[in-house]
């Protein structure tokens, strides 16, 4: 059986491996600042190999960088032995039933770089749109502090055993020597791991003001390449003039848009979605022969270039002989032509004398319309509007500031091309307007997309109006928000929603499930080994082992989950029957054997689960037996 990993991968050593494989004569050992001797790279071997000019050192060169960018790298990259641990009493269920965790929707309460960290492998090149409306950095609000002084040993060693998972919300005033590049470090790692995660053909948004939009631009052609700029968006934010401003009244905000892969470059790259028409009709379309095939406009029938047989007279319906004008040609064949006038393609005019046109229908052609880059409030709505929608949920209460309009995710989704099963992800969700959104565009489209969103459970100010409502935390105003706008959506439309998913599983970042013995045995003393026999902590469930099982295999936290019992033990069957584990203790040969029977891909059991010896040892030989290509775990 092999031993789970129970932890997030290390990306340098994944790089480190991926060099390894290309260019195995660049290998080479050296010793570290600590005298011992490690593997590395040889920079001038990996030179000549790549035939490309490096630059070292201070010589000139076009680049983005700020103080500690370096160490926001290797932040990046680090591992965390951290975990997400299911909140069944927050939950929802797909239909809103409290407590149900059959949804394919997530809600994770916790700092978004662990979670996304813990997310990494699992949701690799699963995700098609991500929407984050991050911190503005206009002094007053709040950015994330992270902890660049330990060591990446120490980061893996302690993770979890600090600042009570969450308390890392600071303030960063003007007066900082350190303004952008604070808010700089905080932003980049988590778009370095965002960035992983989008499909081939995903597309991310970012909203932002003045105060950092350059900087987050230059931030983003470092992540993303250039070359997969999109645009940056704007969008009216406001509708009415602040006459009050000391300069301009500042209407707009910026949206900046980048994808994985520029079509131009990758032929399976992100490809934009067309807004809907409506009932618009575009200028120098009409029907002024009343066609049944609806509007028109029509182009002249001549062109420059042709041959002889494009020379061709046309009679028109008053019986006028026509040719092509001096020097022209037709554009169609005479059999064409006579083709496109019986099929009434052909307008001679309102008195039937004219020289002919072509007629192109609006129902015949390209549907939906390129967005522009600016969204207009009267579109997608407006900072107002975003309020009053918080308020209507919340009996007229304003229990967050800044939330978005839905009207403008919902308009994002559209431009990002969703499929019918999309993932999306939100890791500043605040207000959770994404949840709220991807539901309703669901209903409006027939869709099944998916979201994930992430948010820190930030105290709610003593003094606001939603902590004298009753809410503690922002994951709290978000988390009721999804219960409100489902129900609501559900009531307004109960004969196409039937099937709609309004719920969320609530899962809370935590530290391992795991004692320290299990990551650094070699640490641990022989008297403290005999005292943490079991190397799961005495405060974790089944359900919490399962969940981070699933993390390390791969699994989606949305997958399906049954519950059984076999033998007297509880046994989650995952993804029918995909994964199927057993957490209890005095597990018989009759569980394990029956659990072989089932033929699933993973079996997962507690190393020190097994009822004696004799189990154990029996353990490899029954699955040889029943399953031998079933992949057994332990934990």
């Amino acid at each position: 059986m092999d031993k789970l990993k129970m932890h997030t991968p290390n990306l340098a050593d994944e790089n480190f491996a991926k060099l390894t494989a290309l260019f195995p004569n660049a290998v080479t050992e050296t010793i570290n600042e600590n005298g011992e001797v490690v593997r590395a790279i040889d920079a001038d071997v990996l030179r000549q190999e790549i035939s490309a000019t490096v630059v070292e050192g201070a010589q000139e060169r076009y680049q983005f960088t700020w103080p500690d960018k370096k160490k926001s790298v290797v932040l990046a990259n680090q591992p965390i032995t951290k975990t997400l641990r299911l909140v069944r009493e927050k939950s929802v269920g797909r239909d809103g039933t409290p407590g149900g965790i059959d949804s394919e929707n997530i809600y994770i309460e916790g700092d978004n770089l662990d979670a996304l960290k813990l997310l990494q492998e699992t949701y690799l090149g699963k995700v098609k749109m991500i929407y984050i409306d991050p911190p503005y950095n206009t002094g007053s609000d709040f950015i994330y502090e992270d902890d660049f002084s330990q060591e990446t040993g120490e980061y893996l060693g302690n993770s979890g055993q600090f600042d009570e998972e969450g308390n890392r919300l600071v303030q960063n005033p003007e007066s900082n020597g350190r303004f952008h590049t604070d808010w700089l470090n905080m932003i980049y790692p988590r778009l370095r791991i965002a960035k992983d995660l989008l499909t081939e053909d995903g597309v991310i948004f970012i909203s932002i003001d003045d105060h950092e939009v350059s900087n987050l631009k230059k931030l983003l052609d470092d992540v993303f390449g250039s070359q997969n700029f999109i645009a940056d968006i704007i969008w009216q934010k406001k509708f009415s003039r602040a006459n009050d401003a000391t300069y301009f009244s500042t209407m707009h905000d910026h949206i900046l848009c980048y994808c994985k892969a520029n079509i131009m470059y990758n032929k399976n790259g992100w490809q934009i979605g067309l807004l809907p028409r409506g009932d618009e009709i575009p200028a120098g379309y009409s029907n002024p022969d009343n066609d049944p095939r609806g509007v028109w406009t029509s182009v002249i029938l001549s062109a420059k270039s042709g041959s002889e047989s494009l020379l061709y007279e046309i009679t028109t319906p008053s019986g006028r002989v026509v040719t092509p004008p001096s020097g022209r040609y037709w554009s169609c064949s005479k059999s064409t032509f006579e083709e496109w006038k019986a099929d009434n393609r052909i307008w001679f005019g309102m008195n039937g004398d004219g020289s002919p046109r072509k007629k192109t229908f609006l129902s015949e052609v390209q549907q939906g319309l390129r967005p522009n880059t600016i969204l207009f409030q009267n579109e997608v709505g407006h900072n107002q509007e975003a309020k009053q929608e918080t308020k209507d949920l919340f009996d007229d209460i304003g229990v967050f500031d800044g939330p978005k309009p839905v009207r403008l995710i919902e308009t994002l989704a559209i431009i990002a091309g969703l499929n019918d099963d999309s993932l999306i992800l939100d890791f500043f969700s605040g207000s959770a307007t994404t949840a709220h959104s991807i539901m309703k565009y669901n209903r409006d489209n027939n869709k099944k997309c998916k979201y994930i969103l992430v948010q820190l459970p930030e105290e709610c100010d003593d003094k606001s109006e939603a902590a004298k409502a009753g809410y503690s935390t922002i994951c709290e105003i978000g988390e009721e928000r999804i219960r409100r706008a489902g129900k609501k959506i559900k009531e307004e439309n109960p004969m196409t929603t039937a099937d709609l998913d309004i719920g969320f599983r609530v899962f809370r970042v935590d530290s391992s499930n795991m004692e320290d013995v299990y990551y650094v045995p070699a640490d641990q003393k022989q008297d403290q080994l005999m005292l943490n026999v079991d190397n799961v902590k005495a405060d974790r469930t089944p359900e919490d082992l399962l969940f981070q099982t699933m993390l390390d295999l791969g699994i989606l936290l949305s997958a399906k989950i049954e519950e059984t019992e076999i033998a007297g033990k509880k046994v989650f069957s995952v993804a029918d029957g995909y994964l199927i584990a057993c957490f209890d203790a005095e597990v018989t040969e009759e569980t394990v054997t029956e659990i072989a029977k089932l033929h699933p891909f993973y079996a997962v059991f507690r190393d020190s689960s097994m009822a004696t010896d004799s189990v154990m040892t029996n353990f490899d030989q029954i699955f040889e037996t029943y399953s031998p290509k079933t992949q057994r775990k332990v934990l």
